[in-house]
């Protein structure tokens, strides 16, 4: 049944900003704590498949697996936390992820790397979905940036780490790095969730009156959420942006090695690096400021208008890439603004989600909106086979940048016009 947003005396006090910023920044914390375990894996795949033997796509099937048990547990985790409140689950959340990279550390199978990949990936997705609903709890007004600040966690998280993770490897071996990586930040994760608390009725604002931000006053349940035609669009939208993004985010050094690109020094902006380490540096950087500021533009002029033109850009900017990034210039700038185009997907789509089927069961509903993710995440091997039939990687950047377009237009010609009649019938009804 759908409920109405309660409009009772509040049973709590109104809390300070400063407050409601200190659990958004506690969120971001655990975030950075949990980037790694996706965005680290692509530097463990050449030393695996060297030491093993075994071909890329099989490798690849482990980070699948991790993306598929992060994001399509997230709703199960999400019902536990808008009934339980978010502790627990991060605290079980940073154990896992712990355990896993542990497993990692240990296996001498593919086997053994899938299981590990599959506990990581369940403690990260609780952690991840936790979080991200929490930040939609508390700032029912900054529903856009507080979403993208959390998801900047998760995206720029393993900047300061991609050197650090290099060096160990080549310095320790993949397997020490593996261990000591997982243990310390599933432990920071285990502390954090200590001080993390869910807001109750009467402490946040009301939602907010704005012409280009079209808000429900209604709380859908998750089960009323999968009966809703516009949320499978949705969905659709998010599989089909986010498959671009994740092809390039697991297979970075893989295509820069098939470029030959990978170990060419590149000077920018005063510095420095190989090309691969440089555009592992700058994507993670810009990935997490894309979700803010993508986040920040959609609170003023609307989730879909954001889309259409974020979306757009990635279109163009995996293009570009393609066309160009043979020279390892061109692929440090232009990886770095395909993931800067890319990377909004996790501010709009949870703050679009939570703006059309209310914020009381959000961290569940939005979870159910990010298994898309796990989704996605299954054309990341189908992208590996691609490209070792064909000896390329043309097909991949065509299809993927030819994907973003149309969810550009789906967004500004379909989504936008529909969901102003789905909230506008909630609010008659």
């Amino acid at each position: 049944m759908t409920d109405m947003v309660e409009a009772t005396v509040p049973t709590a006090a109104r809390v300070s900003d400063t407050y409601r910023w200190t659990q958004l920044a506690i969120g971001v914390a655990a975030m950075v704590m949990i980037a790694n375990y996706q965005y680290g894996w692509t530097f463990f795949v050449p030393d695996i498949q060297k030491k093993f033997g075994w071909d890329r796509a099989s490798i690849q099937w482990a980070f699948t697996l991790f993306v598929l048990f992060e994001t399509w547990l997230v709703p199960v985790e999400g019902w536990f936390v808008d009934k339980y409140g978010p502790r627990l689950v991060v605290l079980i959340g940073g154990i896992l992820c712990a355990i896993g990279w542990v497993i990692n550390a240990e296996a001498t199978t593919l086997n053994g790397y899938y299981l590990g990949m599959i506990v990581a990936g369940i403690g990260a997705g609780g952690v991840y979905g936790t979080c991200v609903g929490n930040a939609l709890k508390w700032f029912p007004d900054k529903r856009g940036l507080a979403a993208g600040i959390t998801a900047a966690g998760f995206g720029a998280g393993s900047a300061l780490t991609v050197a650090p993770i290099q060096a160990m490897i080549k310095d320790s071996g993949f397997q020490t790095t593996f261990l000591y990586f997982g243990l310390g930040q599933g432990i920071l994760i285990v502390l954090l969730a200590f001080f993390l608390l869910a807001p109750k009725a009467g402490q946040v604002p009301a939602v907010i009156a704005n012409a280009n931000v079209i808000q429900t006053r209604r709380n859908y349940q998750p089960t009323e959420v999968i009966r809703q035609p516009i949320f499978w669009l949705m969905y659709l939208m998010f599989v089909i942006v986010g498959a671009g993004g994740l092809m390039v985010t697991a297979n970075l050094k893989p295509i820069a090695v098939d470029w030959k690109v990978d170990a060419i020094p590149v000077t920018l902006i005063g510095m420095t690096m190989t090309a691969v380490t440089f555009a592992a540096t700058i994507d993670r950087v810009l990935n997490g400021l894309t979700r803010p500021f993508f986040g920040w533009i959609s609170d003023m002029i609307g989730r879909e208008n954001t889309m259409f033109i974020a979306f757009g850009m990635e279109g163009v900017g995996i293009w570009a890439l393609y066309m160009l990034g043979h020279d390892p210039v061109w692929f440090v700038i232009l990886s770095g603004f395909v993931f800067f185009a890319w990377g909004e997907i996790y501010s709009l789509f949870p703050s679009t989600c939570t703006d059309t089927f209310g914020a009381k069961f959000a961290t569940t509903n939005a979870g159910l909106l990010y298994t898309a993710k796990g989704t996605a995440a299954l054309l990341v091997p189908i992208a590996n086979y691609m490209q070792q039939s064909s000896g390329t990687w043309d097909n991949v950047f065509i299809i993927a940048a030819g994907a973003n377009i149309l969810a550009s237009l789906l967004a500004i010609l379909v989504l936008k016009p529909w969901r102003k009649t789905v909230v506008a019938k909630a609010v008659a009804s």
